[in-house]
């Protein structure tokens, strides 16, 4: 099964370049750990400072995997909304 995890901030004002660098740094899961890399990675922008990152991973709906952290509290606008899919075919 395909599970796609999705994880979407919009940046401060005036933080959207220091957002999108500070997210494309992120390695998935914790530094001390070997994580499993995922089938794919993408990171996405959109106008007013939006930052996406999909992930796909060849996983069941519920696995535990890892995911990119809260970003520091300077760099964002809001809470960062995380959500969760599998495959529908």
């Amino acid at each position: 099964m395909t599970v796609a995890l999705m994880w979407e901030a919009k940046a401060a004002a005036g933080q959207g370049a220091e957002l999108l660098a500070w997210v494309r740094s992120q390695a998935l899961g914790p530094a001390t750990a070997p994580a499993p890399a995922p089938l794919r990675r993408e990171t996405l922008t959109a106008p007013g400072g939006r930052v996406l990152v999909m992930t796909w991973w060849d996983a069941p709906y519920d696995a535990e995997l890892p995911e990119i952290p809260e970003p520091d509290g300077e760099l964002v606008a809001r809470a960062v909304h995380r959500w969760r899919f599998e495959t529908a075919d």
